[in-house]
């Protein structure tokens, strides 16, 4: 179990970068991908362990993938295109957004096929996935109905749902639309806003998909049973990675910083509008549109003093990942800063409302935690003179992240254990910090 420790503080920069591809678009392009006919080629893939655990357990499935340097060849066998053989275990690793959307490409598996994961992955709730799939005919076998390990037994009589998605989930959103992809007939779906990737790069393939918007819920109608061709797509950078490095340089004194060919989707910018509200001032140039999504550079300046903010609930769910490390930035604000109905936090890697409350006290930050809802007492003076440790953390990702923010924003001694789990998700986290002038 490597640590890392950290005893000083970053210095000003004025840096141009780029992060890695967007996660959450690399697997659904992996996956739509593999529904496809013909060879995709998808560039800009980021070499992160949950891309990795996708790659892997599509050739399980039978699907001829070469990856290397960050493009990748993938065969589409068309719909439901699998080759389905007896004991058939995909580990999907620490990736929620692979499970749970394999699982609605697999509810026509001639096979059972079981899914696993790493501890955190198997804490995760899929019951959420798995309700509606059963009511396509899939069925499910598991100690635990709420859990993984799984396994999952397609029919082939599916019959198309209509289904209410009411928690803001994109996952089980795609989920269920990935269901419909293989089910003749009409799928309906009823769904609480919430990242909207699958539906832009299935209507970018001309798949009979219509979406009908409303203010907090939209309405989704799918027609299954339509081949479509292979594709090529550049994946964008990804706006929750590029988080970390907006805060680091927000904290700093004098130091500016570009972030190129970001997505700025209209449900992932919800982190730039709240750190706005709180004076942030970050803006966007060169916007394009390609895919269906728009993509911008971000650029990012010091700022002397932030504004605490009473936290809109209706930007939870286009900030869901980024909370972590907007909290940091209220624990610098000139006063109390309050964030309501967060209970999906904790639905994510870890119990992350729990443990960003813990590191907060630990570093010094005055913390009220009632139930899903957290109060930050800014400091603007906060500067840290001891020793920090971080460990027990479930391995998360963003709590390694934004712990290395913290330490080389505020100074102390931090000793972070786990310090490969930021490669589930962006293992260029650590090079960027290089590059920008850190010197471990």
């Amino acid at each position: 179990m490597a640590k890392l420790v950290l005893k000083k503080k970053i210095k000003d920069f004025n840096k141009v970068i780029s992060v890695d591809g967007d996660k959450s678009i690399s697997i659904r392009s992996l996956l739509i991908g593999s529904q496809s006919y013909g060879i995709c080629k998808i560039k800009n893939l980021p070499k992160s362990d949950d891309i990795l655990s996708t790659i892997d357990g599509l050739k399980k499935l039978g699907i001829k993938i070469r990856f290397k340097d960050k493009t990748c060849y993938l065969h589409g066998n068309g719909l439901n295109g699998f080759d389905y053989k007896k004991n058939i275990v995909i580990n999907a690793g620490n990736s929620g957004t692979f499970a749970r959307l394999l699982l609605g490409l697999l509810v026509k598996s001639s096979y059972p096929v079981k899914i696993i994961g790493d501890k955190s992955l198997s804490r995760r709730d899929f019951q959420r996935v798995t309700n509606p799939l059963k009511q396509f005919g899939a069925r499910f076998v598991s100690k635990n109905e709420s859990n993984l390990p799984l396994t999952i037994s397609g029919s082939e009589y599916l019959r198309p749902i209509n289904y209410f998605e009411k928690k803001g989930s994109a996952q089980c959103k795609s989920s269920v639309i990935f269901a419909g992809l293989n089910t003749p007939g009409k799928t309906i779906i009823k769904a609480k806003k919430s990242r909207d990737h699958t539906e832009l790069f299935l209507r970018y393939l001309n798949i009979p998909l219509k979406i009908f918007k409303g203010k907090q819920f939209d309405k989704i109608e799918i027609i299954g049973g339509n081949q479509f061709k292979s594709f090529n797509y550049t994946i964008p950078g990804d706006m929750s990675s590029s988080a970390f490095f907006i805060v680091l340089t927000l904290l700093l004194k004098n130091s500016k910083l570009k972030i190129k060919n970001v997505n700025i989707n209209s449900t992932r910018v919800g982190f730039i509008k709240i750190i706005n509200k709180m004076g942030a001032k970050v803006k966007f140039i060169k916007k394009k549109k390609l895919y269906g999504e728009y993509f911008a550079d971000i650029c990012v300046n010091s700022q002397k003093s932030f504004k605490p903010i009473k936290c809109p609930v209706e930007l939870n769910s286009n900030a869901i990942d980024e909370f972590l490390i907007i909290f940091l930035l209220a624990a610098k604000a000139s006063g109390v800063s309050i964030f309501k109905k967060l209970n999906e936090l904790d639905k994510k890697e870890s119990p992350r409302l729990k443990l960003a409350s813990s590191i907060l006290k630990k570093i010094g930050v005055k913390v009220k935690l009632m139930n899903d809802n957290i109060k930050i007492y800014g400091n603007p003076n906060l500067k840290i003179n001891k020793k920090i440790l971080i460990k027990n953390y479930y391995k998360d990702h963003r709590i390694f992240m934004t712990s290395v923010i913290a330490a080389v924003c505020l100074g102390g001694e931090w000793v972070i254990e786990d310090m490969e789990s930021h490669k589930s998700s962006f293992p260029s986290f650590m090079k960027i910090l290089r590059k920008i002038g850190y010197k471990f």
